[in-house]
């Protein structure tokens, strides 16, 4: 799955919903995911859904949202656990 915007490690156990409550499309969802033994409980943005607006981007108080083009290294991975949440069905 393609992802505009990916949402990294800044968020886990935050959780501030201030991106979800300006999203047009409601494309944010919170969860948690398993990725190679690592539990992540935070928001993640569905790619399926997400039209590219940017809103949610300035609107995170922790810095945690990025566009995937300017997603910091060390945390490319979580376009990987995005997709993975997203793919096990799980949602709250």
């Amino acid at each position: 799955m393609t992802v505009a915007y990916v949402i990294a490690a800044p968020c886990i156990g935050v959780k501030d919903k201030s991106c979800a409550a300006v999203c047009p499309v409601e494309c944010i969802h919170e969860g948690t995911v398993e990725v190679d033994g690592v539990t992540y409980d935070q928001l993640f943005v569905d790619g399926s859904e997400c039209i590219d607006c940017g809103l949610c981007q300035p609107e995170c108080p922790a810095d945690a949202v990025f566009s995937s083009e300017d997603l910091p290294g060390k945390w490319k991975h979580f376009i990987q656990i995005n997709n993975e949440f997203f793919k096990s069905g799980i949602r709250v």
